[in-house]
């Protein structure tokens, strides 16, 4: 009888064992998945509140104070406060009525004399003309730059990396090299904005059907975030038919198609 005691006991105490873990268990993955909901949203609220504060920081104190909404608003209240995103709406609108300026014979005009300004200077006109030709390479209805996720074997062979086409090879690059090359931007890994630029012949590539958006993603994220996948059909899963990510499969080897 002594014996049936313990045994009910021990029994007992195994399954209050085993329910106080399972409530912890639950408990960790509501944390965890409390995270994964909060994590992205806080970083995107840090991320914009930290651009509307340096942009605001430099724009704002170069309003008139007539012009400026926080003077009324202070002068109403009686208290410092600051209506944030002033500075970023000022900022948009005289970005938008320059280009509207330039549009005209006057803007041309004055556009051309400070760019003949601006060549007379040795070290300045190298930075402004190198920036300007980068952006109206990017910002240009038919450029090529990041179009385009492929997989190119770097830094030696049969290693994979991803790359991005920013535009094909011309010039002296061009004509010295013995086979058609495509230029491709290599990121670095957390860090896209630094990488390496390398000249590959077409038939070494192979494209991805992935959008660069989500190639990028890949890079940011060290791997760990991998857009879905079918492998039935070959293409990666759209967000019309699936959101969710998997790991990725092989990739099968495509020739890149050539273009002007």
């Amino acid at each position: 009888m002594e014996e049936h005691k313990v045994v009910g006991k021990s029994r007992r105490r195994r399954a209050k064992a085993v329910l106080r873990v399972g409530v912890l268990g639950k408990l960790r993955a509501y944390f965890f998945a409390g995270i994964l909901v909060m994590a992205p949203i806080a970083v995107t609220i840090a991320l914009a509140l930290w651009f509307i504060d340096f942009v605001d920081s430099h724009i704002v104190p170069l309003i008139p104070a007539h012009w400026n909404p926080n003077t009324y608003i202070q002068d109403y209240f009686g208290v410092t406060l600051s209506v944030p995103g002033v500075g970023v709406v000022v900022l948009v609108i005289a970005i938008t009525l320059v280009g509207a300026l330039t549009a005209g014979f006057l803007g041309r005009f004055l556009v051309r004399t400070g760019e003949n300004i601006v060549n007379r200077m040795p070290v300045v006109r190298s930075i402004y003309s190198a920036s300007k030709q980068i952006l109206e390479t990017v910002f240009r209805d038919q450029s090529e730059a990041f179009r385009e996720a492929v997989l190119v074997e770097y830094p030696r062979r049969d290693l994979w990396t991803i790359g991005f086409i920013t535009g094909r090879t011309t010039g002296e690059v061009q004509h010295r090299t013995p086979e058609d090359v495509v230029n491709v931007y290599v990121p670095t890994t957390p860090n896209p904005t630094s990488g390496f630029l390398l000249y590959v012949p077409e038939k070494d590539l192979i494209p991805l059907d992935m959008p660069v958006d989500e190639a990028v993603k890949m890079v940011i994220s060290v791997g760990m975030v991998t857009p879905a996948f079918d492998p039935k059909t070959g293409r990666p899963v759209t967000s019309a038919d699936d959101t969710e990510t998997t790991p990725a499969p092989e990739t099968k080897e495509k020739v890149i198609q050539s273009g002007d």
